[in-house]
């Protein structure tokens, strides 16, 4: 049975820190997140993050097919570990050997064996702000994940979550200053055609996006683009 190497995990996970830090997007950081569950656990043969909004499973990252045809399963029924794990707010969750989880799971689990899936560990992924989905990790063998390796799940998983929140808080900052900008344009251009001063300009944006029920960050888009006001109907 594999063991887990502390010595070479805590160097992994020092790297993984970095590697993290150092991603320039959302997405570019739950890819690295997922590969890297893969390369830093053994027996883990696929990972991949998800998240249930609205009662509907969403695949955010994946580094096999195999990731995302379980989580359509999970969609389709409504059962599964992971989609579970997500919906009921269960930290961790360890499943030894799917083949055993017919009773609990009865349309997910035979064709999840089907894939070649034969045990699954998975944990959320939160903050003290924030939850962000579940970080899930496949093995085609059961038994492949100990309590021991759960533990080293649990670090990359609050790595993981730490990066992710900080990859999110940027690009909200990154939109929250494009949309500033945006809009600032579009105030500027109404102010030039209408004569109005900066704020009975912005407060006119505002208003014809309420009337006609466009954000006004749309709206604004659409001044600049046409370098006026557009004809809303």
């Amino acid at each position: 049975m594999a063991e887990v190497r502390w010595a070479a995990l805590a160097t992994d996970l020092a790297e993984l820190a970095r590697d993290l830090l150092a991603q320039e997007s959302v997405q570019a950081t739950l890819d690295t997140i997922v590969n890297s569950v893969v390369r830093m656990v053994d027996g883990c043969d696929a990972a991949g993050i998800l998240e249930v909004r609205d009662g509907r499973v969403h695949t955010l990252a994946t580094t096999d097919n195999v990731v995302v045809a379980s989580d359509r399963l999970q969609d389709r029924f409504r059962e599964g570990p992971c989609f579970d794990a997500e919906r009921n707010k269960e930290e961790v969750y360890r499943i030894e050997d799917l083949s055993d989880s017919a009773e609990r799971w009865p349309r997910y689990a035979p064709e999840a064996r089907e894939l070649g899936i034969g045990s699954i560990m998975g944990f959320l992924l939160y903050t003290r702000e924030h939850e962000l989905g579940a970080l899930d990790m496949y093995s085609s063998r059961p038994g492949a994940f100990t309590a021991e390796f759960e533990h080293v799940g649990w670090v990359l998983a609050a790595h993981s979550a730490v990066a992710l929140s900080a990859a999110r808080y940027e690009r909200h900052l990154q939109v929250a200053l494009e949309s500033r900008r945006t809009i600032g344009e579009a105030t500027g251009i109404v102010m030039a055609h209408s004569g109005l001063s900066e704020e009975a300009a912005f407060a006119k944006i505002v208003k014809l996006s309420q009337d006609h029920n466009v954000k006004v960050r749309d709206l604004a888009e659409r001044i600049t683009d046409l370098g006026g006001l557009p004809e809303l109907g």
